[in-house]
């Protein structure tokens, strides 16, 4: 019963490294393709190389997790900062989207501007 566990949890470990290996590659590609900042780079770096630290060696917080935080297990501290870190990331794409809708209206009223003055200039010939 007790193999049953072990292997369960050597599952889950081998599979949350082969998908931070992936996801390190698409980084590195990405970065490469210079598609990503070399901030941007270094950020998903850190995150997935911590990723790895946490697959691999899962006891390693606990000190922070039951002592500090008091939470009473792992998968609620990882719940909890799941959804923070994902609401940062909603959060960062509401304000990028939000100023790239504001530059794309002020070159489309530079291009607004620019062909009603060409059609003036037109019908005044």
């Amino acid at each position: 019963m007790a193999d049953v566990a072990v292997k369960g949890i050597l599952g889950i470990q081998i599979l949350g490294l082969l998908f931070s290996l992936v996801m390190l590659y698409f980084t590195f590609l990405h970065y490469k393709r210079k598609e990503y900042s070399v901030e941007t780079f270094l950020f998903w770096i850190v995150l997935w190389i911590g990723f790895i630290f946490m697959v691999i060696f899962p006891t390693s917080l606990d000190f922070v997790i039951k002592d500090i935080l008091k939470f009473g297990r792992r998968l609620d501290f990882f719940i909890i900062g799941g959804f923070i870190f994902l609401i940062a990331l909603v959060y960062y794409n509401y304000i990028t989207v939000k100023s790239i809708r504001i530059k794309v209206e002020k070159v489309i009223r530079k291009i607004a501007l620019e062909n009603a003055v060409k059609k003036n200039r037109n019908e005044k010939k």
